[in-house]
């Protein structure tokens, strides 16, 4: 560890990382299981509730684009604090929405805050650790944030069997007040800050997007977000609606689809040691295919048999996202914040048109997420087999055996 930390300690700081990275995953699965409920709660329709969610993707998106940059300029600590005390504000504003415009338009302002938080955390862990250690600290950051979307949906049926939907965000902000006092401890792990106006540090995004290496990687890695995210936004859905399940019920397989990821970044850990990172990679874009064609053929059976081809999708999916984001990482010595803003911004907004494609129509959800999962397979699958043997890549490996 690069910057040890007096108050957190290395365990501390573990543990601070993993509370500040669940922010996503908690604050998009919590939920839910309510997406139905909300559509009579709200007197609204299906794609109004929908833009709850897709509305966030974007805003959380763009967000990253603004506080990247600056937590260069100014800092990890005082962007980090500013993002936690607006997600806690925008969290009560979504407890106390009186209609679903209201809902949407905090939803906007809880994203904006959220996505300083989240930026700053993937900043701190490149900021503090090098190679393997990085990797290390990576996968069990992605393995313990993994646990956000196993829990919350499980937490959030509860919480509507004794209260409304309304509850869920009352949650939301206390679970921020908590990373706000964790945060206080943090000491800055930024050693350097840009010295340049504030409009120079947004230009750098413009300086790392220029890096062909980076780019060809960002494309490769961001486009897996479409699968994952149109799982998420036609989850609920599909479980309920099509194979008509309960809320609680549904709660328990979007558990077991996490319970499943939480093992991918494990398994990459592991099977690094063996083999290649190229190799890993690889097939993990072939078996998101295989899943594709699965979904398409007997997706629509019953709803274990779309549990179970979904979860090794998730898990391909989650698996490359250690290696992708330290790739990416690599190919910049400087301006992590904004590489980092870039890497989840790709990401997200990936993800959001994946939630927009998924959802065309409502009647064929499962051949939707299908089609998705074969096309991002074969596209990434293709283009990783173009350049997993450039030098930029080959030499950023942690293992080259």
């Amino acid at each position: 560890m690069k910057n040890p930390q007096s108050i957190l300690g290395q365990t501390g700081m573990l543990f601070f990382l993993v509370i500040i990275s669940a922010f996503p995953p908690l604050t998009i699965d919590l939920y839910l299981p309510a997406l139905p409920t909300m559509v009579e709660a709200l007197n609204t329709n299906q794609s109004m509730v929908n833009l709850t969610l897709s509305s966030y993707f974007v805003t959380y998106a763009t967000g990253l684009l603004f506080w990247g940059p600056l937590s260069e300029k100014f800092g990890r600590k005082p962007i980090l604090l500013i993002g936690i005390c607006g997600y806690i504000l925008a969290s009560i504003g979504c407890a106390l929405s009186a209609n679903i415009e209201q809902l949407i338009g905090v939803r906007v302002l809880q994203a904006f805050a959220a996505s300083a938080v989240t930026v700053v955390a993937t900043a701190i862990v490149k900021d503090s650790f090098t190679g393997r250690e990085r990797e290390k600290i990576m996968a069990t950051i992605m393995s313990l944030v993994i646990i956000a979307p196993m829990v919350a949906p499980v937490i959030g049926a509860f919480l509507l069997q004794i209260a409304s939907w309304r509850m869920m965000f009352v949650v939301l902000a206390i679970y921020g007040t908590f990373a706000a006092i964790l945060a206080l401890c943090y000491q800055e792990t930024l050693e350097k800050k840009y010295v340049g106006s504030v409009l120079r540090s947004w230009g750098r995004l413009a300086v790392i997007i220029k890096n062909p290496r980076f780019a060809i990687l960002l494309v490769v890695f961001s486009m897996t977000s479409m699968a994952l995210m149109g799982f998420l936004a036609a989850g609920s859905y599909i479980y309920i609606n099509d194979f008509g399940l309960t809320e609680q019920q549904f709660s328990y397989a979007f558990a077991f689809n996490a319970m499943c990821a939480a093992f991918g970044p494990m398994i990459y850990m592991h099977l690094s040691r063996y083999i290649t990172v190229k190799r890993i990679i690889t097939l993990c874009f072939i078996l998101l295919t295989i899943a594709g064609v699965l979904t398409l053929s007997i997706g629509h059976m019953s709803a274990l048999t779309f549990a179970v081809i979904a979860a090794p999708a998730t898990v391909a999916i989650i698996t490359m996202r250690v290696p992708g984001t330290n790739l990416m990482l690599e190919q910049q010595t400087q301006d992590t914040g904004s590489a980092v803003a870039l890497i989840q911004f790709s990401s997200m907004m990936s993800g959001a048109l994946g939630m927009v494609l998924v959802s065309l129509s409502q009647a064929s959800l499962i051949s939707n997420l299908g089609i998705i999962q074969l096309s991002v397979g074969l596209l990434g699958a293709t283009l990783w087999i173009v350049i997993k043997n450039k030098p930029f890549v080959t030499d950023n490996l942690i293992n080259k055996h």
